[in-house]
């Protein structure tokens, strides 16, 4: 073929390059979801182990490449187990991103898409003010608003309320003497369906300590679902936002105004 080149003995290939290209994006999001984590370490010592096996290969070592052979094919399963939950928001992050989610979405095409928070349209005024106010009053609390992953194992751990989002709702549930305060809310659509919501924390080392229990739920939520969930500390009044697994503090009412819009506007 005229696109093959020829560099001494090798072909490079046009197909050569994708595939590069290709595991090099793979490599990149892996790296992403670890960064930060205990198994940024593990994910390096496997990639170097790789490495050293393919140099071995290309050495024609026989013994210590069969060797390492042996541990790598044996090590793909154990790697399933290591990084389950990395693995798990891998996944998510290709099923609720770029093309599988656009609006040119194959899936979408076949109506295979299911949709969980867009039925009816996000009342994000409302939610805005009972932050607003919850934050001038530091009364704590933490909402979660579904976008496409199914969140009925945590709407389980919760109470069912299944009303209409309104600010005085959401400030009412969050009262210090209400029997809903602790845990979170989950909204679906334009409406509040649970309270007292139990949330899994993220169990990530470098975490800031000065952030309590809410903002550890928010995140560790936000690692495994595309779910955005919002924090107003008790402590200080500040506002935060969690999507995918990263922290947004000190959030000011515009700005929570402008996220909202943008994941959950008529436009988003």
């Amino acid at each position: 073929m005229l696109a093959d080149v020829v560099l001494g003995f090798i072909t490079f290939r046009w197909l050569d390059a994708l595939d590069i290209l290709i595991v090099a994006i793979l490599l990149y999001q892996l790296y992403n979801l670890v960064r930060g984590t205990a198994a940024i370490n593990i994910f390096l010592g496997i990639l170097s182990l790789y490495l050293l096996w393919l140099l071995v290969r290309a050495l024609n070592m026989q013994l210590l490449g069969s060797i390492l052979g042996q541990f790598i094919g044996v090590g793909v399963l154990a790697l399933i187990v290591v990084f389950q939950q990395e693995v798990r928001r891998f996944l998510l992050l290709i099923g609720t991103t770029g093309f599988m989610s656009g609006k040119s979405s194959p899936l979408k095409w076949l109506n295979l898409k299911r949709t969980f928070s867009t039925a009816e349209t996000l009342n994000i005024s409302a939610i805005v003010s009972a932050c607003l106010n919850m934050a001038q009053e530091a009364t704590g609390a933490i909402i979660v608003i579904s976008r496409e992953s199914n969140l009925q194992f945590y709407l389980n751990t919760g109470e069912k309320v299944d009303a209409e989002v309104s600010a005085k709702i959401l400030e009412s549930i969050f009262y210090k003497n209400s029997p809903l305060h602790d845990g979170a809310v989950i909204i679906s659509g334009n409406r509040i369906k649970a309270a007292r919501c139990v949330l899994p924390v993220t169990d990530d080392d470098e975490f800031p300590a000065h952030l309590g229990m809410r903002h550890r739920a928010a995140v560790g939520l936000s690692e495994t679902t595309d779910a955005i969930a919002i924090v107003v500390s008790e402590q200080t009044g500040n506002i935060s936002v969690t999507h995918e697994g990263e922290l947004e503090y000190e959030v000011s009412p515009k700005r929570l105004r402008d996220l909202l819009d943008r994941w959950f506007g008529q436009n988003a």
